[in-house]
């Protein structure tokens, strides 16, 4: 019990994976890919040109890239690749850990 009391007044903070996402796609559908991953919580970090194509580069949580695939493919008609590697790990924003813990108290309420 006194880990519990302590670990709830220490305020701590729940970790996410972040991703690095490079999309390279043609540059008449930039616009809906940089919409697409904001809606995703990315942060942008760049655009490249290459030839007729455009590379972008953003940061963006897993939790949030689960049918990414899907969506480009729709945005595109399959005409983008994208790539995925393991960045860091961030704090949730506060919105979002306030949620998660919210939701995480009513299930173990309920359990009782």
């Amino acid at each position: 019990m006194a880990f519990k009391q302590g670990f709830q007044q220490a305020d701590p903070q729940i970790l996410e994976p972040i991703y690095t996402v490079s999309v390279l796609c043609p540059d008449d559908q930039t616009g809906g890919i940089i919409s697409d991953l904001q809606t995703r919580r990315a942060i942008m970090e760049g655009m490249d040109t290459e030839g007729h194509f455009t590379k972008i580069i953003a940061k963006v949580p897993l939790a949030e890239m689960s049918d990414y695939s899907s969506s480009l493919r729709s945005i595109t008609q399959g005409r983008a690749k994208f790539r995925m590697e393991f960045s860091e790990y961030t704090p949730v924003p506060y919105e979002i850990q306030r949620k998660l813990i919210d939701e995480y108290n009513k299930m173990v309420k309920e359990e009782v």
